[in-house]
Protein backbone atom coordinates (compact mmCIF):
# COMPACT_ATOMS: atom_id res chain seq x y z
CA UNK A 1 0.00 0.00 0.00
CA UNK A 2 1.76 3.19 -1.16
CA UNK A 3 -0.33 5.63 0.87
CA UNK A 4 -1.48 4.17 4.19
CA UNK A 5 -2.78 6.63 6.74
CA UNK A 6 -3.04 6.56 10.53
CA UNK A 7 -5.98 4.31 11.38
CA UNK A 8 -5.24 3.67 15.07
CA UNK A 9 -3.26 5.28 17.85
CA UNK A 10 -1.90 4.00 21.14
CA UNK A 11 -3.03 6.21 23.97
CA UNK A 12 -1.34 5.65 27.35
CA UNK A 13 -2.34 7.82 30.31
CA UNK A 14 -3.69 10.39 27.87
CA UNK A 15 -0.46 10.48 25.81
CA UNK A 16 -0.38 9.23 22.22
CA UNK A 17 2.73 7.03 22.21
CA UNK A 18 2.41 5.36 18.81
CA UNK A 19 0.39 4.77 15.68
CA UNK A 20 -0.74 2.06 13.29
CA UNK A 21 -1.06 2.98 9.61
CA UNK A 22 -3.36 1.19 7.23
CA UNK A 23 -6.20 1.37 4.74
CA UNK A 24 -9.93 0.63 4.95
CA UNK A 25 -12.74 0.45 2.39
CA UNK A 26 -16.50 0.28 2.92
CA UNK A 27 -18.82 -0.79 0.11
CA UNK A 28 -22.46 0.26 -0.05
CA UNK A 29 -25.35 -2.11 -0.65
CA UNK A 30 -24.98 -1.81 -4.42
CA UNK A 31 -21.25 -2.57 -4.31
CA UNK A 32 -20.08 1.00 -4.85
CA UNK A 33 -17.47 2.53 -2.54
CA UNK A 34 -19.28 4.27 0.32
CA UNK A 35 -16.07 5.59 1.89
CA UNK A 36 -12.41 4.72 2.20
CA UNK A 37 -9.17 5.78 3.84
CA UNK A 38 -5.67 5.11 2.59
CA UNK A 39 -4.86 2.96 -0.45
CA UNK A 40 -7.74 0.65 -1.32
CA UNK A 41 -7.18 0.02 -5.03
CA UNK A 42 -3.61 -1.29 -4.87
CA UNK A 43 -2.64 -4.98 -4.52
CA UNK A 44 -2.37 -6.49 -1.06
CA UNK A 45 -1.83 -10.07 0.07
CA UNK A 46 -5.03 -10.92 1.98
CA UNK A 47 -3.42 -14.00 3.57
CA UNK A 48 -6.11 -16.12 5.26
CA UNK A 49 -8.84 -13.67 4.35
CA UNK A 50 -8.70 -15.51 1.01
CA UNK A 51 -9.84 -18.79 2.57
CA UNK A 52 -13.60 -18.44 1.96
CA UNK A 53 -12.78 -17.66 -1.69
CA UNK A 54 -10.55 -20.73 -1.89
CA UNK A 55 -13.33 -22.77 -0.29
CA UNK A 56 -15.78 -21.51 -2.91
CA UNK A 57 -13.49 -22.79 -5.65
CA UNK A 58 -13.44 -26.20 -3.95
CA UNK A 59 -17.24 -26.33 -3.73
CA UNK A 60 -17.49 -25.36 -7.40
CA UNK A 61 -15.15 -28.28 -8.12
CA UNK A 62 -17.43 -30.74 -6.34
CA UNK A 63 -16.36 -30.69 -2.70
CA UNK A 64 -19.42 -31.71 -0.70
CA UNK A 65 -19.07 -31.51 3.07
CA UNK A 66 -21.41 -30.97 6.02
CA UNK A 67 -21.81 -27.28 6.78
CA UNK A 68 -19.57 -27.23 9.85
CA UNK A 69 -16.74 -28.93 7.96
CA UNK A 70 -17.08 -26.50 5.07
CA UNK A 71 -16.75 -23.70 7.65
CA UNK A 72 -13.56 -25.41 8.85
CA UNK A 73 -12.19 -25.33 5.28
CA UNK A 74 -12.61 -21.53 5.51
CA UNK A 75 -10.87 -21.40 8.89
CA UNK A 76 -7.72 -20.30 10.59
CA UNK A 77 -8.77 -22.50 13.44
CA UNK A 78 -7.70 -22.24 17.08
CA UNK A 79 -6.73 -25.89 17.33
CA UNK A 80 -9.53 -26.76 19.74
CA UNK A 81 -10.40 -30.47 19.92
CA UNK A 82 -13.47 -30.13 17.71
CA UNK A 83 -11.36 -28.40 15.05
CA UNK A 84 -8.81 -31.20 15.00
CA UNK A 85 -11.50 -33.86 14.95
CA UNK A 86 -13.16 -31.99 12.07
CA UNK A 87 -9.97 -32.02 10.00
CA UNK A 88 -9.69 -35.77 10.58
CA UNK A 89 -13.30 -36.16 9.41
CA UNK A 90 -12.61 -34.26 6.17
CA UNK A 91 -9.57 -36.42 5.46
CA UNK A 92 -11.39 -39.64 6.34
CA UNK A 93 -14.25 -38.74 3.98
CA UNK A 94 -11.67 -38.74 1.18
CA UNK A 95 -9.96 -41.93 2.35
CA UNK A 96 -6.90 -40.02 3.53
CA UNK A 97 -4.95 -39.75 6.77
CA UNK A 98 -3.13 -36.90 8.49
CA UNK A 99 0.01 -37.98 6.64
CA UNK A 100 -1.41 -36.41 3.47
CA UNK A 101 -1.36 -32.90 4.98
CA UNK A 102 1.45 -30.67 3.77
CA UNK A 103 0.90 -27.99 6.39
CA UNK A 104 4.10 -27.22 8.31
CA UNK A 105 4.15 -28.75 11.83
CA UNK A 106 2.93 -26.22 14.36
CA UNK A 107 1.33 -25.72 17.74
CA UNK A 108 -2.34 -24.66 17.93
CA UNK A 109 -2.97 -20.99 17.16
CA UNK A 110 -4.92 -20.33 20.37
CA UNK A 111 -2.75 -19.73 23.45
CA UNK A 112 -4.85 -21.91 25.73
CA UNK A 113 -4.70 -24.79 23.27
CA UNK A 114 -0.95 -24.73 22.66
CA UNK A 115 -0.33 -24.44 26.39
CA UNK A 116 -2.43 -27.55 26.91
CA UNK A 117 -0.42 -29.39 24.24
CA UNK A 118 2.88 -28.40 25.87
CA UNK A 119 1.60 -29.31 29.34
CA UNK A 120 0.67 -32.75 28.02
CA UNK A 121 4.15 -33.22 26.55
CA UNK A 122 3.02 -32.79 22.97
CA UNK A 123 4.81 -31.06 20.12
CA UNK A 124 4.19 -29.46 16.76
CA UNK A 125 2.09 -31.37 14.22
CA UNK A 126 0.69 -30.61 10.75
CA UNK A 127 -2.83 -31.29 12.06
CA UNK A 128 -2.58 -28.53 14.67
CA UNK A 129 -1.46 -25.90 12.16
CA UNK A 130 -4.31 -23.41 11.79
CA UNK A 131 -4.65 -23.94 8.02
CA UNK A 132 -5.13 -27.71 8.23
CA UNK A 133 -8.86 -27.42 7.52
CA UNK A 134 -8.16 -25.64 4.25
CA UNK A 135 -5.51 -28.18 3.30
CA UNK A 136 -7.83 -31.07 4.13
CA UNK A 137 -10.46 -29.49 1.90
CA UNK A 138 -7.93 -29.11 -0.90
CA UNK A 139 -6.94 -32.76 -0.59
CA UNK A 140 -10.57 -33.92 -0.56
CA UNK A 141 -11.26 -31.81 -3.65
CA UNK A 142 -8.36 -33.49 -5.42
CA UNK A 143 -9.77 -36.93 -4.56
CA UNK A 144 -13.23 -35.94 -5.88
CA UNK A 145 -11.67 -34.95 -9.20
CA UNK A 146 -9.12 -37.75 -9.45
CA UNK A 147 -6.18 -35.33 -9.19
CA UNK A 148 -2.77 -36.00 -7.69
CA UNK A 149 -2.68 -35.29 -3.96
CA UNK A 150 1.11 -35.14 -3.62
CA UNK A 151 1.38 -31.94 -5.69
CA UNK A 152 -1.79 -30.16 -4.56
CA UNK A 153 0.15 -27.03 -3.52
CA UNK A 154 1.86 -26.56 -6.88
CA UNK A 155 0.57 -23.36 -8.56
CA UNK A 156 0.14 -25.30 -11.82
CA UNK A 157 -1.99 -28.03 -10.20
CA UNK A 158 -5.58 -28.02 -11.56
CA UNK A 159 -6.88 -27.22 -8.07
CA UNK A 160 -4.72 -24.10 -7.72
CA UNK A 161 -5.49 -23.00 -11.28
CA UNK A 162 -9.21 -23.19 -10.45
CA UNK A 163 -8.71 -21.28 -7.19
CA UNK A 164 -6.92 -18.53 -9.09
CA UNK A 165 -9.77 -18.31 -11.58
CA UNK A 166 -12.33 -18.13 -8.76
CA UNK A 167 -10.51 -15.33 -6.95
CA UNK A 168 -10.23 -13.37 -10.20
CA UNK A 169 -13.96 -13.93 -10.79
CA UNK A 170 -15.04 -12.75 -7.35
CA UNK A 171 -12.61 -9.86 -6.98
CA UNK A 172 -13.30 -8.52 -10.44
CA UNK A 173 -9.75 -8.32 -11.74
CA UNK A 174 -6.60 -10.20 -12.68
CA UNK A 175 -4.13 -11.33 -10.02
CA UNK A 176 -1.34 -8.75 -9.80
CA UNK A 177 0.99 -10.75 -7.55
CA UNK A 178 1.39 -14.36 -6.47
CA UNK A 179 3.34 -15.51 -3.42
CA UNK A 180 3.57 -18.43 -0.99
CA UNK A 181 1.47 -18.27 2.15
CA UNK A 182 2.68 -19.29 5.59
CA UNK A 183 1.06 -22.72 5.21
CA UNK A 184 2.83 -23.31 1.89
CA UNK A 185 -0.23 -22.81 -0.34
CA UNK A 186 -0.23 -20.32 -3.23
CA UNK A 187 -1.20 -16.83 -2.06
CA UNK A 188 -2.93 -14.51 -4.54
CA UNK A 189 -3.25 -10.75 -4.28
CA UNK A 190 -6.21 -8.46 -4.70
CA UNK A 191 -7.01 -4.90 -3.73
CA UNK A 192 -9.07 -4.08 -0.65
CA UNK A 193 -11.90 -3.06 -2.97
CA UNK A 194 -11.60 -6.42 -4.71
CA UNK A 195 -11.51 -8.31 -1.41
CA UNK A 196 -14.57 -6.51 -0.04
CA UNK A 197 -16.35 -7.08 -3.34
CA UNK A 198 -15.55 -10.79 -3.25
CA UNK A 199 -16.98 -11.15 0.25
CA UNK A 200 -20.00 -9.16 -0.87
CA UNK A 201 -20.59 -11.68 -3.67
CA UNK A 202 -20.70 -14.46 -1.10
CA UNK A 203 -22.87 -12.55 1.37
CA UNK A 204 -25.64 -11.64 -1.07
CA UNK A 205 -25.81 -15.02 -2.80
CA UNK A 206 -29.22 -16.67 -2.75
CA UNK A 207 -28.31 -19.94 -4.45
CA UNK A 208 -25.37 -22.09 -5.49
CA UNK A 209 -21.90 -22.68 -4.08
CA UNK A 210 -21.61 -19.05 -2.95
CA UNK A 211 -24.62 -19.47 -0.68
CA UNK A 212 -23.27 -22.75 0.68
CA UNK A 213 -20.00 -21.12 1.73
CA UNK A 214 -21.73 -18.07 3.23
CA UNK A 215 -24.24 -20.25 5.08
CA UNK A 216 -21.46 -22.39 6.54
CA UNK A 217 -19.72 -19.30 7.95
CA UNK A 218 -22.98 -17.88 9.32
CA UNK A 219 -24.10 -21.13 10.91
CA UNK A 220 -20.76 -22.16 12.40
CA UNK A 221 -18.65 -19.10 13.26
CA UNK A 222 -16.74 -21.02 15.96
CA UNK A 223 -15.54 -23.44 13.26
CA UNK A 224 -14.16 -20.53 11.19
CA UNK A 225 -11.99 -19.25 14.05
CA UNK A 226 -12.56 -20.51 17.59
CA UNK A 227 -14.77 -20.22 20.63
CA UNK A 228 -12.70 -17.41 22.19
CA UNK A 229 -11.84 -15.31 19.13
CA UNK A 230 -12.94 -11.76 18.26
CA UNK A 231 -14.00 -12.93 14.79
CA UNK A 232 -16.59 -15.30 16.23
CA UNK A 233 -17.86 -12.60 18.60
CA UNK A 234 -18.35 -10.16 15.72
CA UNK A 235 -20.15 -12.63 13.45
CA UNK A 236 -22.39 -13.66 16.32
CA UNK A 237 -23.26 -10.02 17.02
CA UNK A 238 -24.35 -9.16 13.45
CA UNK A 239 -27.05 -11.44 12.01
CA UNK A 240 -26.20 -12.60 8.51
CA UNK A 241 -22.61 -11.36 8.54
CA UNK A 242 -19.66 -13.31 7.18
CA UNK A 243 -16.02 -12.48 7.75
CA UNK A 244 -12.47 -13.72 7.86
CA UNK A 245 -9.26 -12.29 9.26
CA UNK A 246 -5.82 -13.00 7.87
CA UNK A 247 -2.21 -12.71 8.94
CA UNK A 248 -0.48 -9.34 8.72
CA UNK A 249 -3.72 -7.77 9.97
CA UNK A 250 -6.02 -8.24 6.99
CA UNK A 251 -9.76 -8.49 7.61
CA UNK A 252 -12.89 -8.67 5.47
CA UNK A 253 -16.52 -8.59 6.64
CA UNK A 254 -19.70 -8.53 4.56
CA UNK A 255 -23.36 -8.19 5.49
CA UNK A 256 -26.29 -9.95 3.86
CA UNK A 257 -27.61 -6.64 2.51
CA UNK A 258 -24.48 -6.15 0.37
CA UNK A 259 -22.45 -3.80 2.53
CA UNK A 260 -18.87 -4.97 2.88
CA UNK A 261 -15.63 -3.90 4.54
CA UNK A 262 -11.96 -4.76 4.07
CA UNK A 263 -8.88 -3.46 5.84
CA UNK A 264 -5.14 -3.94 6.07
CA UNK A 265 -2.91 -2.67 8.85
CA UNK A 266 0.32 -1.70 7.12
CA UNK A 267 2.73 -2.93 9.82
CA UNK A 268 0.82 -6.18 10.30
CA UNK A 269 -0.09 -5.23 13.86
CA UNK A 270 -2.80 -7.77 14.69
CA UNK A 271 -3.84 -5.86 17.82
CA UNK A 272 -5.17 -3.03 15.64
CA UNK A 273 -7.17 -5.27 13.30
CA UNK A 274 -10.37 -5.77 15.37
CA UNK A 275 -10.17 -2.22 16.68
CA UNK A 276 -10.25 -0.72 13.19
CA UNK A 277 -12.93 -3.09 11.91
CA UNK A 278 -15.21 -2.31 14.85
CA UNK A 279 -14.68 1.39 14.20
CA UNK A 280 -15.46 0.97 10.50
CA UNK A 281 -18.73 -0.76 11.32
CA UNK A 282 -19.58 1.94 13.84
CA UNK A 283 -18.79 4.66 11.30
CA UNK A 284 -21.42 3.06 9.07
CA UNK A 285 -23.88 2.82 11.96
CA UNK A 286 -24.02 -0.99 11.94
CA UNK A 287 -23.85 -1.19 15.73
CA UNK A 288 -27.04 0.89 16.03
CA UNK A 289 -29.18 -1.13 13.65
CA UNK A 290 -32.11 -3.32 14.75
CA UNK A 291 -31.13 -6.88 15.58
CA UNK A 292 -27.44 -6.09 15.98
CA UNK A 293 -25.81 -6.54 19.38
CA UNK A 294 -24.13 -3.14 19.37
CA UNK A 295 -22.38 -3.65 22.68
CA UNK A 296 -20.81 -6.86 21.40
CA UNK A 297 -19.66 -5.16 18.20
CA UNK A 298 -18.04 -2.39 20.21
CA UNK A 299 -16.40 -4.87 22.60
CA UNK A 300 -14.54 -6.50 19.72
CA UNK A 301 -12.80 -3.16 19.26
CA UNK A 302 -11.86 -2.70 22.91
CA UNK A 303 -8.08 -3.07 23.25
CA UNK A 304 -6.88 -1.83 26.64
CA UNK A 305 -3.31 -0.83 27.45
CA UNK A 306 -2.24 -1.85 30.94
CA UNK A 307 0.02 -0.21 33.49
CA UNK A 308 0.74 -1.96 36.76
CA UNK A 309 -1.93 -4.51 35.92
CA UNK A 310 -4.70 -1.96 35.45
CA UNK A 311 -6.14 -0.19 32.44
CA UNK A 312 -4.37 3.08 31.74
CA UNK A 313 -5.09 3.54 28.06
CA UNK A 314 -6.25 1.91 24.85
CA UNK A 315 -5.63 1.32 21.19
CA UNK A 316 -8.05 3.78 19.62
CA UNK A 317 -9.21 3.82 16.01
CA UNK A 318 -8.86 7.00 13.98
CA UNK A 319 -11.36 6.86 11.10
Amino acid sequence: MPNPVVVAELVRSGFVEGHHHGSVVALDRDGSVAWSVGSVDQPVLPRSSNKPLQALAMVRLGLDLPSELLALVCASHSGEPFHLDGVRRILASAGLSEAALQTPPDYPLEDAEWQAVVAAGGGRTPLQMNCSGKHAGMLATCVVNGWDTDTYLDPTHPLQVAIRSTIEDLSGGPIAAAAVDGCGAPLLSTSLIGLAGAFRRLAVAETGPELRVAAAIREHPAWVSGTRRDEMALLTAIPGAIGKAGAEACYAVALSDGRAYALKIDDGGARARPVVMAAALQRSGIDREPGVDGDAVRRTGDAPLLGGGRRVGEIRAVL
